[in-house]
């Protein structure tokens, strides 16, 4: 995989201009750290950072069926978006409840719409559109954006301050998961600019041609923005307790539990629709009752900065109740957290449980998301 890996439009860019350590996520390279992962994680928390993400997806859906297409595939009902507003994220299913992707949907118009698929689904997921569409022949075209356009992710709670101070005077005025398209901040010409981002955190997203978007760089380094890379991103999106594709879910239904089990909240399941691929079997799962629930570990002090690998086992009294999904050391809480998967019979909040760090177990407590308080 590595040996086929693409590189993002403007890493090479990074390295020479900003020093970024590179690395790979699925079939991408991408910058996974310039100075301290830690330093850009506090900067997004503190002030302000950028991302450059365009290993992830981007899709354009164009067609008379869009909606009718989209209300099938998804689990959120989506039938009443406004234009230039963002809906999500909503789960993708496989008919046995399991998930394909977590996505946000931007509507243009009742025919057109955008959508960002996770890096790694980004293929199957188009794979699957089309073949939806020619099974159930809805009148839909699809088009692959990914590699047309660069992705920034602007975060932290002085990223609207500094987007106003680039020229962007109406930023300030657009509301969480609002957009708008062809506008231009500090010379660079932009195709899409969202308030959104995935850090739990006030930020901003932009689309556009590599070119624009490194001329947006460019600026913003003049200006002491700092740049981020993956891991401080991973380390954010654990902070808030947000799921990653491969590690929270998946479509392997012996590794991953049904979607019920995930707790995703965030609306992400508009339990009065009806008609979506995995409906039945996510109604058997919830009438059923789950196994296993998505869970948030604190680690003790005692653990110091450690936190247990994906998949190390979670304990009571020496019986195996769970796994890690995700873990990492926490900046701000100053220890370690991670998501686990745990039987349903033991996933009482403010309860301890035992965990293995590298062949020793560590207590750690049962907590809610998000990790920190926001």
């Amino acid at each position: 995989m590595i040996g086929l890996a693409k590189k993002i439009p403007l890493l090479d860019f990074y390295i020479e201009r900003l020093r970024a350590e590179p690395g790979y996520f699925g079939d991408w390279e991408v910058p996974m750290r310039y100075t301290s992962a830690i330093e850009e994680h506090v900067a997004v928390r503190s002030s302000v950072a950028f991302f450059d993400v365009s290993h992830m997806g981007r899709i354009a859906l164009r067609g008379p069926d869009v909606v009718s297409f989209i209300q099938y595939i998804y689990t959120k009902d989506l039938s009443k978006v406004k234009e230039w507003s963002m809906s999500g994220p909503t789960l993708a299913l496989t008919e046995l409840a399991r998930v394909k992707d977590d996505e946000m949907l931007y509507k243009i118009s009742e025919e057109e719409w955008l959508l960002v698929p996770n890096a790694l689904a980004r293929e199957r997921m188009l794979e699957y559109f089309r073949k939806v569409i020619s099974e159930k022949g809805f009148r839909v075209e699809v088009s692959d954006l990914t590699e047309k356009y660069s992705m920034l992710a602007i975060q932290g709670p002085r990223s609207a301050e500094l987007m106003e101070s680039l020229g962007a005077k109406w930023a300030g005025d657009l509301k969480l998961l609002e957009f708008r398209l062809n506008e231009e901040i500090a010379g660079a010409k932009l195709y899409l600019v969202s308030r959104s981002g995935w850090t739990g955190e006030d930020g901003f997203e932009v689309w556009g041609d590599h070119g624009e978007v490194k001329k947006l760089v460019e600026t913003l380094i003049s200006r002491g923005v700092k740049a981020a890379g993956l891991i401080a991103r991973d380390t954010l999106r654990i902070e808030m307790g947000f799921v990653l594709g491969g590690h929270e879910y998946g479509e392997d239904p012996v590794k991953f539990p049904c979607a019920v089990s995930l707790r995703y909240g965030m609306g992400a399941i508009s339990w009065d629709k009806k008609g979506f691929v995995g409906e039945d079997a996510l109604r058997a799962c919830r009438r059923e009752g789950a196994r296993w629930i998505r869970v948030g570990l604190r680690m003790g002090k005692e653990a110091g900065r450690l936190f247990p690998r994906e998949g190390s086992g979670v304990y009571v009294e020496d019986v195996y109740v769970g796994w890690i999904t995700s873990s990492c050391y926490s900046p701000v809480l100053n220890r370690g957290v991670a998501m686990a998967y745990i039987d349903t019979r033991y996933a009482i909040l403010g309860e301890e449980v035992e965990v293995d760090i590298r062949g020793k177990k560590y207590t750690a407590k049962i907590v809610d998301f998000p990790f920190i308080k926001k």
